[in-house]
């Protein structure tokens, strides 16, 4: 799991740590671990000695972070320039700097200096350290055109602890911004680092431990690995059977939207249930039978009361509805008669447009899991789409007190957030979690509806919807990788890599 904290907690971390080392120990602990990653990227690139170095150097900490390792670059060889980005620099950092070999450089006023352009142009690698995690909105001059030069040169961008200009909490980037190949952060993963657009700027992340873990509370946002899919899937024993490996209902498809039937229903079958019921019209109900026999079908007849038509279905551990099932008033009945159930249940797609008019259906006392995309989300809450895109955390969070549901927010990062919140007493509840799985693949007609089943399977079998949810993010993302390999998919390919993305889970546990 990578764990995430919240820039308050890391900053009362750090001082109950401090308290207990040498003045600057912390500091150094960072700066050395920096120092070996750059230079690993390094020796990748032909060495460290002679290698040009562009230290980008804000007036806090994460400057004198930066300087301190480019200190210990220039010590192995390294041809290192540090750019001041104001009229302040560490001052420790930067002596260690000069007593190194080193030198400093003014980014100048107005348009940046010739020689500290030359010195970002000219370098194999350059270390971000402008602003560190206490940093707002976007750069500001002339940190925002030494961040431009770096992104456009041909050098290695290293990021200390957090891109400059990505909100460390939020991953919001609200105007220019670092893009870095890697960042190398301190202490604890900050939630802006594995939530886009944030995620997208920090490239490849690797975690320095500089000591803090013992300090620090539960992780308000978490990022699952194979691993911790591994023991969340459930298994069956030798005396499973078909219901006891759990039944899910699933409501989905039309006459019209007869794929969205097949493909939910084979996310179902893929995703572990030991039965699937299928209520849906009987266009769509004949072609999943010719897909996928074993479900058990329930065709809707003309003018059947919703609570009937459930009920002919047979029992079930859990609900999914949504994919494909219109917005129709029969439609609306059957949503309505599902979340009046005592069971858990997923609701998606078409059954998300239906609620966003019938909010009070979602005042249920069983677990309810929704999985809107952004317009989705903003239909039903009445928020911008481009707030929710830009500030995801945020809104997934709210929209699951709001509507005292479990949110799986879809998109270039997949958020799933509690209705409960985030337990403060080390319990065993999940924080706000994350998916690192997936491709831009994924943005294809029908993934969803792959994903609606294959959660809703994982729910049938007892997972929390949470856990649920984050499970069937991860497969649903690494069956699209393993099918994708660079190539245009369609959600049929999604489905077939489910097999394994399972088996390979499986093999992480």
């Amino acid at each position: 799991m990578r764990r995430a904290h919240a820039v308050a907690e890391i900053r009362a971390a750090e001082a109950a740590l401090m308290a207990r080392l040498p003045a600057g120990a912390l500091m150094q602990r960072a700066a050395m671990g920096l120092a070996s990653v750059c230079a690993r990227l390094l020796g990748r690139a032909g060495g460290v000695y002679g290698a040009p170095v562009v230290v980008l150097a804000g007036s806090g900490d994460n400057g004198g972070d930066a300087l301190y390792a480019g200190a210990r670059l220039a010590r192995r060889g390294a041809a290192v320039s540090a750019i001041a980005a104001g009229t302040r620099v560490h001052e420790g950092g930067s002596g260690a700097l000069l007593d190194a070999g080193g030198r400093l450089l003014a980014a100048g006023t107005g348009a940046v200096s010739a020689e500290a352009r030359a010195a970002i142009e000219g370098a194999e690698l350059v270390i971000d350290g402008l602003l560190g995690i206490g940093g707002r909105g976007g750069l500001r001059e002339p940190a925002a055109s030494l961040a431009a030069l770096a992104c456009q040169s041909d050098a290695t961008v290293v990021a200390a602890d957090l891109p400059s200009g990505v909100d460390a909490d939020t991953g919001e980037v609200a105007g220019a911004a670092i893009r870095a190949d890697v960042t190398v952060t301190f202490g604890t993963f900050k939630p802006g680092l594995l939530v886009d657009p944030g995620a997208e700027h920090a490239g490849v992340t690797e975690l320095i431990d500089i000591g803090l873990a013992g300090y620090l509370g539960p992780p308000s946002v978490a990022a699952p690995q194979a691993g911790d899919i591994a023991a969340w899937l459930p298994r069956p024993s030798a005396e499973s059977d078909k219901y006891r490996r759990g039944v899910l209902g699933l409501v989905a498809g039309s006459d019209r939207y007869t794929g969205a039937a097949v493909l939910s229903a084979g996310g179902a079958v893929h995703g572990g249930a030991g039965m699937v019921r299928l209520v849906s019209a009987p266009a769509a109900a004949a072609v999943v039978r010719e897909r996928f026999p074993e479900a058990v079908i329930t065709v809707a007849a003309d003018g059947e009361p919703a609570g009937q038509l459930l009920e002919r279905a047979g029992q079930v551990q859990a609900w999914a509805a949504g994919p494909g099932m219109g917005t129709g008033d029969d439609a609306a009945a059957r949503l309505r008669e599902v979340l009046a159930s005592d069971l858990p249940v997923l609701v998606d797609a078409d059954g998300l447009t239906i609620l966003a008019a019938h909010r009070e259906w979602l005042d249920r006392g069983a677990p309810t899991l929704i999985t809107p995309h952004a317009g989705e989300l903003a239909r039903l809450t009445g928020a911008d789409r481009a707030d929710i895109e830009a500030r995801r955390l945020e809104f997934a969070r709210q929209a699951a007190a709001d509507l005292g549901a479990t949110v799986l927010l879809k998109g270039s990062t997949t958020v799933i957030a509690d209705p409960h919140g985030v337990a403060r007493d080390r319990s065993e509840r999940d924080p706000v979690l994350v998916n690192p799985t997936g491709t831009a693949w994924l943005a294809t007609a029908g993934s969803g509806d792959v994903l609606t089943g294959l959660a809703g399977a994982l729910l049938a079998q007892g997972l929390p919807p949470a856990r649920a949810a984050a499970a069937a993010a991860f497969l649903h993302g690494l069956a699209a990788r393993l099918a994708a390999e660079g190539a245009p998919i369609g959600a049929s390919d999604v489905l077939a890599g489910l097999p394994q993305a399972f088996r390979m889970a499986a093999r992480a546990g």
